[in-house]
Protein backbone atom coordinates (compact mmCIF):
# COMPACT_ATOMS: atom_id res chain seq x y z
CA UNK A 1 0.00 0.00 0.00
CA UNK A 2 1.30 3.59 -1.44
CA UNK A 3 1.54 6.56 1.59
CA UNK A 4 2.76 9.58 1.56
CA UNK A 5 4.30 11.14 4.97
CA UNK A 6 4.89 14.30 5.57
CA UNK A 7 7.35 16.42 8.32
CA UNK A 8 8.66 19.65 8.87
CA UNK A 9 6.18 21.65 9.12
CA UNK A 10 5.99 24.63 12.51
CA UNK A 11 5.80 27.54 13.79
CA UNK A 12 7.91 30.77 12.41
CA UNK A 13 7.96 34.31 12.67
CA UNK A 14 7.28 36.35 9.64
CA UNK A 15 10.03 36.54 7.27
CA UNK A 16 11.49 33.27 8.89
CA UNK A 17 11.83 29.57 6.73
CA UNK A 18 10.66 26.28 6.72
CA UNK A 19 11.04 22.98 4.66
CA UNK A 20 8.33 20.66 4.78
CA UNK A 21 9.23 17.33 3.13
CA UNK A 22 7.34 14.23 1.69
CA UNK A 23 8.66 10.50 1.27
CA UNK A 24 6.32 8.09 -0.39
CA UNK A 25 7.00 4.24 0.80
CA UNK A 26 5.07 1.24 -0.57
CA UNK A 27 5.11 -0.93 -3.95
CA UNK A 28 5.96 1.88 -5.92
CA UNK A 29 6.96 1.90 -9.56
CA UNK A 30 7.30 5.42 -10.87
CA UNK A 31 6.34 8.70 -9.14
CA UNK A 32 5.11 11.21 -12.26
CA UNK A 33 4.66 14.95 -10.86
CA UNK A 34 4.80 15.47 -6.95
CA UNK A 35 3.42 19.12 -5.69
CA UNK A 36 2.47 20.80 -2.85
CA UNK A 37 -1.19 21.98 -1.58
CA UNK A 38 -2.59 24.37 0.95
CA UNK A 39 -5.25 24.63 2.42
CA UNK A 40 -6.09 27.77 5.17
CA UNK A 41 -8.95 27.82 7.04
CA UNK A 42 -12.39 28.63 5.33
CA UNK A 43 -10.38 28.52 2.11
CA UNK A 44 -10.16 25.90 -0.38
CA UNK A 45 -7.27 23.97 -1.36
CA UNK A 46 -4.87 25.65 -3.26
CA UNK A 47 -2.05 24.68 -5.43
CA UNK A 48 1.25 25.87 -4.10
CA UNK A 49 3.99 24.48 -6.39
CA UNK A 50 4.37 21.29 -8.48
CA UNK A 51 7.56 19.38 -10.05
CA UNK A 52 7.20 16.99 -12.89
CA UNK A 53 9.61 13.47 -12.76
CA UNK A 54 12.32 15.40 -15.17
CA UNK A 55 12.17 18.37 -12.56
CA UNK A 56 10.34 20.75 -14.35
CA UNK A 57 8.51 23.30 -11.97
CA UNK A 58 5.73 25.34 -11.68
CA UNK A 59 4.48 27.95 -8.98
CA UNK A 60 1.45 29.85 -7.56
CA UNK A 61 1.89 33.60 -8.30
CA UNK A 62 2.02 34.14 -4.63
CA UNK A 63 4.88 32.10 -3.81
CA UNK A 64 6.96 32.86 -7.00
CA UNK A 65 10.42 34.17 -5.63
CA UNK A 66 9.88 32.73 -1.98
CA UNK A 67 9.37 29.35 -2.23
CA UNK A 68 11.10 26.73 -3.79
CA UNK A 69 10.20 22.69 -4.53
CA UNK A 70 12.70 19.94 -5.31
CA UNK A 71 12.38 15.94 -5.05
CA UNK A 72 14.83 13.26 -4.68
CA UNK A 73 13.64 10.29 -7.17
CA UNK A 74 16.08 7.92 -5.58
CA UNK A 75 14.39 9.02 -1.90
CA UNK A 76 11.39 9.39 -3.61
CA UNK A 77 10.91 12.24 -2.05
CA UNK A 78 9.27 15.47 -2.44
CA UNK A 79 10.74 19.23 -0.45
CA UNK A 80 9.43 22.68 -0.25
CA UNK A 81 11.60 25.26 1.00
CA UNK A 82 9.50 28.44 1.84
CA UNK A 83 11.57 31.65 2.58
CA UNK A 84 10.42 35.06 3.14
CA UNK A 85 7.13 33.14 5.14
CA UNK A 86 4.47 35.48 5.59
CA UNK A 87 0.84 35.27 7.94
CA UNK A 88 -1.15 34.85 4.58
CA UNK A 89 0.58 31.43 3.99
CA UNK A 90 -0.10 29.99 7.35
CA UNK A 91 -2.43 26.77 6.32
CA UNK A 92 -2.06 22.98 6.00
CA UNK A 93 0.24 22.14 3.73
CA UNK A 94 -0.39 18.92 1.45
CA UNK A 95 1.95 16.69 -0.28
CA UNK A 96 0.44 15.25 -3.34
CA UNK A 97 1.67 12.40 -5.94
CA UNK A 98 0.86 10.90 -9.03
CA UNK A 99 1.74 7.23 -8.52
CA UNK A 100 2.54 4.27 -10.72
CA UNK A 101 1.50 0.94 -8.51
CA UNK A 102 1.42 -2.31 -9.24
CA UNK A 103 -1.12 -3.16 -12.55
CA UNK A 104 0.36 -1.19 -13.54
CA UNK A 105 -2.36 1.65 -12.41
CA UNK A 106 -1.41 5.51 -11.85
CA UNK A 107 -3.26 6.85 -8.85
CA UNK A 108 -2.94 9.70 -7.03
CA UNK A 109 -2.18 9.97 -3.53
CA UNK A 110 -2.44 12.48 -0.57
CA UNK A 111 -0.47 13.24 2.43
CA UNK A 112 -2.21 13.47 5.88
CA UNK A 113 -1.24 17.12 5.73
CA UNK A 114 1.23 18.95 8.17
CA UNK A 115 0.17 22.54 9.94
CA UNK A 116 2.19 26.20 8.40
CA UNK A 117 1.23 28.67 10.74
CA UNK A 118 3.39 32.37 10.27
CA UNK A 119 3.16 34.94 12.93
CA UNK A 120 2.96 38.02 12.29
Amino acid sequence: QVQLVESGGGLVQAGGSLRPSCAASGTILSINAMGWYRQAPGKQRELVAVINSGGSTNYADSVKGRFTISRDNAENSVYLQMNSLKPEDTAVYYCHAAIMGIGPILRPYWGQGTQVTVSS
